[in-house]
């Protein structure tokens, strides 16, 4: 279990404003502007809604030690820090100087502002080494909870949800495998030579040099890159098991023997030489990217390479507005059905109908199973590649589903072979059958010497029968309008709330940083729903 030792928890009594309150000496004129300030709203509807019990295993249990900082106006605090594009020191001054952030806080009785840097930073240490130990994001827990509350305040009817996901960049340099390994050779270079133990390192003293980096990847043009690399290679090899005994503990041996055995294969001479794996053997995702973030891993996504997280969305949505009600945040080689299965199988189940909007990537027979059985409705729209072509439903199957019995010209196949991991049948007819029929344009098979073959995918054609009635059509242009509002989130979390530059690295400090920025978004929703600014267009203009 995690120890929550040296400081009590204690809840924090200060929520009201005492007679010798700072803002008595306010002039009624700068009373008014705070009243009607976003320090008002931010002050009833998100400050008194902190939960404070949450953060409670955090602490000591025993009251004879000194007690915690106020946890609501840590994390209100950090909430405004996001809201605002602020930094620590920031936050902080603007909690000594400006009587909004007192005014939201509830510290404006206060003689010193309970906040420091020291107290960020252990804060955030500790929701940290809590999730690492146990497993529970108190964060999430505490956004989510706050979310609720949130949408309870707006009316926001719970039956209809939509769920959307985002790459999220590592705030890392992207490193060529030369780079890599010089980097994670020369971290552990440094470390022995700090500690005095010379004698380990004979021959390597070099790799301490702060300039021998730029000269080795970047300027030795006269030597080709392949010489370079494997010299880097040979040198980490050699060192891997001199230092072993004593610094086997450490992460900077960690991981350059991770880099050494993910970017690197035996020779097979036998005499333990590793040379640099070739394209054909490839490597997994999950390999190191950069030393720095060693949680970070590699994703191409619709053309575009990705090195970080990624995060999954779901926002709780009608006409009077939305609140985004959770979200999921992992390595960036997660797919996004992974994450709508585990979003339902945490779902309690429900009385009345759920509809969760999706695009087709969380399509499939088991999540739609998964969630009929907490009475969820998962409806995908056809954002998922290309639309699909009309013709596969005129084409007859099997009793089974995975036989074609006829095409659209009433022929008979020549053969049928079901591949399982596509969901898909290949199907070939004789080729007289199909180049002079009046649905070759349509169905494109390839023309071989003797035959015609296609391959029809049987969810694409589902998906056609689907859609083709009008009465279907028109549900599903609505469904596909509401869908589309939540692709504004990411794009706020990116391009307002700068979610790829974060601050810290690794994936339990960048989620904790990401749910402080969930709420800040849901903090803004509520500001716009107050300025009756806040509704969801799909259902307006539907």
């Amino acid at each position: 279990m995690f120890e929550a030792l040296i400081m009590s928890f204690v809840l924090n009594s200060c929520q009201q404003m005492s007679l010798f309150d700072s803002l008595g000496f306010l002039s009624a004129r700068k009373l008014e502007r705070i009243n009607h300030s976003w320090a008002r709203w931010f002050s009833d509807h998100i400050f008194t809604q902190i939960d404070e019990t949450i953060f409670a295993p955090l602490y000591s249990s025993k009251t004879n030690s000194r007690p915690n900082a106020p946890i609501n106006v840590l994390v209100g605090a950090m909430i405004l820090k996001e809201l605002n594009g602020l930094t620590d020191d920031e936050v902080i001054d603007e909690c000594e100087f400006d009587y909004r952030f007192q005014f939201a806080l509830h510290t404006t009785s206060f003689e010193e502002q309970p906040v420091s840097r020291r107290s960020f930073s252990s804060f955030r240490e500790r929701v940290a080494a809590y999730e690492l130990t146990t497993g529970v994001d108190l964060v999430h827990d505490c956004v989510v909870k706050l979310a609720e509350e949130i949408r309870k305040f707006m009316d926001i009817d719970p039956s209809i949800k939509r769920m959307d996901s985002m790459m999220i960049e590592s705030n890392i340099k992207v490193m060529g495998r030369l780079e890599l390994l010089y980097t994670c050779l020369s971290n552990l270079v440094k470390l022995i030579s700090r500690d005095g133990r010379i004698e380990l390192i004979k021959g390597l003293e070099h790799y301490a040099d702060s300039d021998d980096r730029n000269k080795v990847v970047y300027y030795q043009k006269d030597i080709p890159v392949k010489e370079r690399l494997q010299t880097v290679i040979n040198d980490a090899a050699g060192l891997l098991p001199r230092c072993e005994a004593d610094y086997k503990d450490t992460e900077d041996y960690q991981l350059l023997f991770r880099a050494i055995n993910e970017q690197t294969t035996d020779d097979g001479s036998g005499k333990g030489t590793r040379i640099p794996k070739t394209k054909e053997e490839g490597m997994n995702s999950d390999v190191l990217q950069n030393p720095a973030d060693p949680d970070a891993t590699y994703r191409i996504k619709a053309g575009k390479k990705h090195h970080g997280y990624s995060a999954n969305l779901t926002e709780t949505v009608d006409a009077k507005g939305s609140v985004v009600t959770d979200y999921q945040y992992d390595t960036n080689n997660r797919s996004d059905s992974s994450f709508i299965k585990e979003s339902i199988e945490k779902a309690e189940p429900s009385e009345e109908t759920q509809a969760l909007i999706a695009d087709g990537a969380y399509s499939g027979e088991e999540v739609k199973k998964l969630a009929a059985e907490k009475n969820i409705g998962v409806l995908t729209t056809g954002l998922l590649g290309r639309k699909p072509n009309p013709v596969l439903s005129r084409f007859e199957l099997s009793d089974d589903g995975k036989k074609v019995t006829s095409c659209p010209s009433d022929q008979k196949p020549k053969a049928n072979f079901y591949i399982r991991q596509t969901n898909s049948i290949r199907v070939s007819f004789y080729r007289h059958q199909c180049e002079n029929c009046p649905h070759l344009a349509e169905c494109n098979p390839k023309l071989n010497a003797r035959t015609a073959v296609m391959i029809i995918s049987l969810n694409s054609r589902e998906k056609v029968l689907e859609h083709q009635s009008d009465e279907h059509q028109d549900v599903q242009r609505l469904i596909g309008r509401i869908r589309n509002g939540i692709e504004t989130v990411p794009s706020l979390l990116r391009n307002k709330y700068h979610v790829d530059r974060m601050p810290v690295r690794r994936k339990l400090r960048t989620k904790l940083f990401f749910g402080f920025k969930i709420a800040a978004v849901n903090c803004t929703k509520l500001f716009l729903f107050q300025q009756k600014r806040e509704y969801c267009r799909a259902f307006v203009e539907g």
